[in-house]
């Protein structure tokens, strides 16, 4: 018996990375699973690994008719809906405000492009999927960040982004009890290819390359994978294991909460030198 035998979810963005991962945990739990993404050969891989556990989805999570879309084809294969999970997300390079564009429109683009991916693609695809989750006494699950509560886990664009989801988070809880319960993860480091947006124009990689990422700064000592994160899911996504919980999220960041932040970081005490330099 698994945590969600006979659970229907659909996940956003499971096509790769983290959403693939926690795909494949929950067919792995006993769940039937939706899968919305824009890479349509992502979901042609994912549905000859995991046959007709899943049903997929090309679209984009920043349309509503695609979220709606991709609800009605989720209930219409399985039936029901159990558990929606919003994950789909782009990553800013760790540019800096003094690296954004200098024109104004460029500007704009650059934070439409990550928002309406990270923010208002949950919002929507919470507000696709509401109906049914009613219907079922649901529950939503958001990925979160270390960068939802601090500073230093990726640039001015994203961290802002993941602040608003644990907004999201603590507002849908607020506004959907006790009928849905909204919970999130805040995974730490996790070494996949979150891809970036082409409108920052930046070559540098998004992430920590894994060869370069040194385990021993944090307390739990390892280097995880997307594996390692997609059990935090599967407690969310039961009603069983997590019936307590809403508006909670799980932060899995390896410990850094009792490490701190420690001294102040290397990019940053760069901005403070070159800011005294001629004063």
């Amino acid at each position: 018996m698994g945590w969600l035998d006979n659970r229907v979810a659909l996940v956003t963005g499971g096509a790769s990375g983290l959403g693939r991962a926690v795909v494949r945990r929950f067919v792995d739990e006993g769940a039937s699973v939706g899968v919305l993404d824009v890479s349509a050969d992502g979901l042609d891989d994912l549905e000859d690994e995991l046959g007709n556990s899943v049903v997929t989805i090309a679209g984009d999570v920043t349309r509503l008719s695609d979220n709606e879309t991709a609800v009605e084809r989720t209930v219409d294969a399985f039936g029901r809906l159990d558990v929606f999970v919003g994950n789909a997300g782009v990553f800013d390079d760790n540019v800096t405000i003094a690296e954004l564009p200098e024109d104004d429109e460029a500007l704009a683009k650059s934070f439409r492009d990550l928002f309406d991916i990270n923010v208002l693609g949950y919002l929507l695809g919470a507000k696709a999927a509401l109906p049914e989750l009613v219907e079922t006494n649901g529950r939503m699950v958001f990925t979160a960040s270390g960068a939802s509560f601090a500073p230093d886990g990726g640039g001015s664009l994203y961290v802002p982004s993941k602040h608003a989801v644990a907004g999201i988070i603590r507002q849908l809880a607020f506004e959907l009890s006790p009928t849905v319960s909204v919970n999130g993860v805040a995974p730490g480091y996790v070494p996949t290819d979150l891809s970036g947006i082409d409108s920052l124009e930046r070559d540098e990689g998004g992430l920590i390359d894994e060869s370069e990422f040194d385990p021993s700064v944090h307390p739990a000592g390892i280097v995880p994978t997307p594996d390692d994160y997609a059990g935090a899911y599967v407690l969310l996504a039961s009603e069983e294991n997590s019936r307590p919980m809403t508006g909670t999220i799980v932060r899995a960041n390896l410990g850094r909460d009792v490490r701190g932040i420690g001294a102040v970081s290397g990019r940053a005490l760069e901005f403070v030198t070159d800011g005294l330099d001629g004063a």
